[in-house]
């Protein structure tokens, strides 16, 4: 018989009942070292005091009252994020997914708006990942997310990752917009290099094409910028956001300026629930946080610390590990076992880490993660690794 959950997920064996930091306790009282935080949502760790005051006191208040009204909160999370970033203007919605959802929207309208409707064809990368919605698969197109869910969504040309060449002979007079992530999270962590993000920049510039970035995984703080474009120096026409705004709490938005969002005007998208006070409490405190130049600073300093740890490791374990790859605090070790054997020696260990493609086992801690968690984490990852070399 079919579960009352539908089965649409492999779940580890395992169910936690409390969190703290980047810990997690099961029924029994057995606490796992999480490197995953909810794949990169529990930007602050779990239960951070500031994000539980946040919620506690905005749901003695007031919930929800939907879209129909003024909504305080979510006015000042805007006002950060504008003051913060490359955006004019930000559109509140509750994943990364919905998020997606509109950034195709967004950029297609414009183009429609502007007299060129027959710009509606959009650029994205083999290995990329935009959620799981029509627009989303049809964005990554790679079989794995598209079997069986014909007919896709029309209007995506796929070129492989990293070859500029060919990005630049695929831009026409129909392209409205390119896609992609600064770092790919699901792909494998997989970073553009900061060269490759400044072409792309320029060759938006120079044919009039969209730029939209998808900073969902590696957004707010998670590469040791605010976001991980501000390495290359550039700005996108419009962003995703998502996982760590919210800290935890389901909340995503699409940031954008005022020029790329000219076609979104009232009536043309909604949400009922994105931007609710709930949301947008949470979203304030983790970006009081996090855009602060002094926690960044540290997380670029424990950053350091990991992947030169995690470096050592990879020497020790040539038979397991490949190398380490990825930017600030998300961190990929690439495996010569099977990632999947890896993460369930580390359940073994009580540490938790994300496999993705590319045999690739993720790393994506706590930004709050102190020096001595990441030496016990990596104590743990040398007793699994010891553990498949056996």
């Amino acid at each position: 018989m079919i579960s009352s959950v539908l089965p649409t997920y492999n779940r580890a064996p395992m169910a936690f009942e409390k969190g703290e930091g980047v810990w997690l306790i099961d029924g029994s009282g057995r606490r796992y070292l999480d490197l995953g935080a909810g794949i990169a949502v529990n930007a602050l760790g779990h239960a951070h005091p500031a994000l539980v005051a946040a919620l506690t006191e905005q749901a003695g208040q007031l919930w929800h009252t939907s879209n129909l009204y003024r909504v305080p909160q979510q006015e000042k999370l805007a006002d950060k994020l504008v003051d913060e970033t490359f955006a004019d203007t930000v559109f509140f919605c509750n994943s990364g997914t919905e998020a997606c959802e509109l950034a195709v929207k967004m950029a297609r309208k414009y183009w429609y708006d502007k007299g060129q409707p027959e710009r509606t064809e959009i650029i994205a990368f083999s290995g990329s990942f935009h959620g799981r919605s029509s627009a989303g698969i049809a964005a990554a197109g790679s079989e794995k997310m598209t079997k069986g869910f014909g007919p896709l969504l029309p209007g995506f040309t796929h070129l492989p990752w990293g070859d500029h060449a060919a990005l630049k002979a695929a831009v026409s007079d129909k392209t409205a917009a390119i896609l992609i992530e600064p770092v790919q999270g699901e792909g494998g962590i997989v970073p553009m290099p900061d060269e490759d993000l400044r072409a792309m920049r320029a060759l938006c510039d120079e044919t009039g094409t969209l730029l939209i970035l998808d900073e969902v995984q590696c957004g707010v703080g998670r590469t040791g910028k605010l976001f991980a474009h501000e390495w290359a120096g550039i700005t996108p026409d419009i962003m995703m956001v998502a996982k760590g705004i919210g800290g935890g709490f389901p909340l995503g938005a699409v940031l954008a300026t005022e020029n790329a969002a000219s076609g979104m005007t009232a009536g043309t998208h909604g949400s009922t629930y994105g931007g609710n006070p709930l949301g947008c409490a949470v979203g304030n405190a983790v970006l009081g946080i996090v855009a602060d130049p002094a926690f960044l600073a540290e997380v670029n300093r424990k950053a350091g610390l990991m992947r030169q740890r995690l470096e050592g490791l990879v020497a020790a374990h040539p038979d397991v590990f490949d190398s380490v790859r990825g930017s600030g605090l998300m961190l990929g070790l690439k495996c010569k076992a099977p990632n999947t054997d890896l993460v369930a020696a580390g359940y073994e260990e009580d540490v938790l880490t994300v496999p993705a493609a590319d045999n690739v086992v993720r790393l994506l801690p706590a930004l709050t993660i102190t020096d001595e968690e990441i030496g016990e984490a990596v104590n743990r990852l040398d007793r699994a690794a010891t553990r498949l070399s056996a």
